[in-house]
């Protein structure tokens, strides 16, 4: 009698333990990561005419998302929100045009970097400024919290900040400010790419800065990290970044 209870116990351990296991693999496996993009900084994420996400970080994350084999969800995200979004978890992971800094790294952790995209200067196609330094005392905007914000607010430039980049320009484009410093790719799509301001901006001189995007995760997640640098490793080493650079940034 006493063998067949605890034949009986022990079968009840195994089978609780098999569930349990169970349920954690499951859990695992169905996990939809959730991903954060301020999708207003054409051509990385932007919504098109269909009320769709696309740009190049919207494909950039889904194909590291493939070669990873985890499933992904991405909201678009104000920029004023989108870091302490991250820090509170209602989002795992952050792709929307993420310069790499040293400050940044004390609060999240960055995935390795997945594109190079230094700071450049519009100004008006009239515009005799060749640099940061020609403006000395006038306006320049930059989408707020950016890094374009910080160069101008370590110049002799006076700093004008906006939520959304695309108001910067528009600004420029009317005479209200002087110039614009943004990132490479979204200077170039809204100069070269963009008809409304096709011909009335220009891009002066080359790139001051040499900054790297990343995909920012919650300070401590290894295990997402490492995840999505397997994912960019294999993006990277199938071609498939240099692709997508050809669809979106040339």
């Amino acid at each position: 009698m006493k063998k067949t209870l605890i034949a009986a116990l022990v079968a009840v351990l195994v089978l609780a333990s098999f569930v349990s296991c169970s349920k954690k693999e499951e859990t695992a496996e169905s996990k939809t990561y959730i991903i954060a993009s301020d999708c207003t900084w054409p051509p990385m994420e932007f919504i098109n005419s269909d009320k769709e996400m696309v740009g190049y970080d919207i494909d950039f994350i889904n194909a590291v998302a493939k070669e990873a084999g985890i499933d992904i969800e991405i909201r678009n995200t104000a920029w004023d929100g989108i870091f302490a979004s991250l820090a509170n978890g209602e989002s795992d992971a952050v792709i929307s045009s993420v310069t790499i800094t040293e400050e940044r790294k004390k609060t999240m952790d960055f995935s390795l970097p997945y594109i190079n995209a230094g700071q450049v200067l519009i100004v008006p196609s009239s515009s005799s400024a060749k640099t940061l330094a020609d403006l000395t005392g006038k306006e320049v905007g930059a989408q707020i919290g950016t890094t374009g914000a910080i160069e101008i607010d370590n110049s002799a430039a006076e700093l004008k900040t906006y939520d959304e980049l695309g108001f910067a320009i528009e600004d420029l484009a009317n005479g209200r400010i002087e110039g614009v410093v943004a990132d490479t790719p979204i200077a170039a799509d809204y100069v070269l790419q963009n008809d409304t301001y096709k011909g009335k901006l220009m891009i002066v001189g080359d790139s001051f800065t040499d900054e790297f995007y990343g995909i920012a995760v919650k300070k401590g997640n290894t295990e997402l990290l490492d995840l999505i640098n397997q994912g960019i490793n294999a993006v990277q080493d199938k071609g498939i970044d240099k692709e997508l650079e050809d669809k979106w940034l040339r």
